[in-house]
């Protein structure tokens, strides 16, 4: 059976990407359609915009300390694994909200602080599961390049940098550089459609020269690859690395390592999902856990499809502690 091994012995996950808190929203299709947007997108906003959007909600949005990044750090440390967040926040309330949910998860962290205010997504869920997602990236915007050093990524094992960071790609660069610097294993979670689309002209020379392991969704992986087919696409998403994974939802995943393929099943038994808020992000939690862990391929796999469904049964990117506590016996 194929297998993937971290070589470097490190146990470490650093999970490097935009610090934003989460407002929570839901509400019906119309509400999507009114604004002319793509559903299940991101899509970058001033701080007025979101302003604008909330006082159209049917209730006050609920808060949850978020990003792509930052939910797969909590996801790790609530598994018991070590892993630390790099990121950039504002001096100010939420930034105080976010810091104290990272303690609070058992997160360590390199924070920085900038002149903006702490940033923030509003994530509107339709009935369908789908979020759509108005980013404003405030102080996380402002992260350089030159604050990022090899301290960040002392101890790691695994380097996991959320996709959104291609907006920057100064940035993106000093912290692919740094991580492979580190010797650590880089992890590169596409992140959106959107991403993907924006960033094709640099997508496969980065992919190429730093990442070890690619995490896709089907619709990122078809803006990637061109491909709907899956096998086309997780060939595609395995050209120029290790290990490649392609997400397909409620059927489960598939992960290509180093040219043999390895079909994992879905968790639950078929439950709708609540919201896909953080799903791929917890399923990044799990899968690279075990990774660092010494779990099977096809273990951290199962590890990842359940913290993935949790993540679904409720609003938000947290899962309860009910949910944890039925993902303890898969440890």
């Amino acid at each position: 059976m194929a297998e993937f091994l971290i070589h470097n012995n490190k146990k470490t996950i650093v999970c490097v990407g935009s610090a934003l808190v989460d407002m929570l929203a839901r509400e019906p299709d119309a509400f999507i359609d009114h604004l002319g947007v793509e559903k299940g997108g991101m899509n970058l906003v001033d701080r007025g915009y979101i302003g604008k959007l909330i006082a159209r909600t049917t209730a006050a949005p609920s808060l949850v300390s978020g990003g792509s990044a930052c939910n797969t750090a909590m996801g790790v440390g609530r598994l018991g694994g070590i892993t630390r967040f790099v990121g950039k926040l504002g001096e100010d309330e939420l930034g105080e909200f976010f810091t104290q949910d990272l303690n609070r998860n058992h997160v360590q962290s390199v924070i920085f602080y900038g002149k903006n205010p702490t940033g923030c997504v509003l994530s509107v869920i339709t009935p369908d599961a789908q979020r759509s997602m108005f980013t404003y990236l405030g102080a996380a915007s402002e992260m350089r390049p030159d604050e990022i050093h090899l301290d960040c990524f002392r101890d790691a094992g695994v380097v996991h940098v959320e996709g959104y960071l291609l907006f920057n790609r100064a940035l993106m660069s000093a912290v692919l550089s740094s991580a492979k610097q580190a010797g650590a294993l880089i992890s590169l979670d596409l992140a959106s459609f959107n991403v993907v689309e924006e960033s094709k002209d640099i997508l496969d020379e980065i992919i190429r020269d730093y990442v070890d392991i690619l995490i896709a969704n089907e619709d990122e992986a078809l803006a990637y690859s061109g491909h709907s087919d899956e096998d086309e696409a997780l060939a595609a998403l395995a050209k120029h690395v290790p290990l490649a994974v392609l997400k397909i939802g409620a059927r489960g995943s598939r992960v290509a390592v180093n040219g043999q393929r390895l079909n994992i099943p879905p968790h639950g038994n078929g439950d709708a999902p609540v919201d896909t808020t953080g799903a791929g992000d917890l399923w990044a939690a799990g899968f690279l856990f075990g990774l660092v862990n010494g779990y099977s391929l096809e273990h951290s796999g199962r590890l990842a499809s359940a913290c993935g469904y949790e993540v679904c049964q409720v609003v938000g990117a947290k899962i309860p502690e009910p949910g944890w506590e039925r993902i303890s016996k898969i440890l």
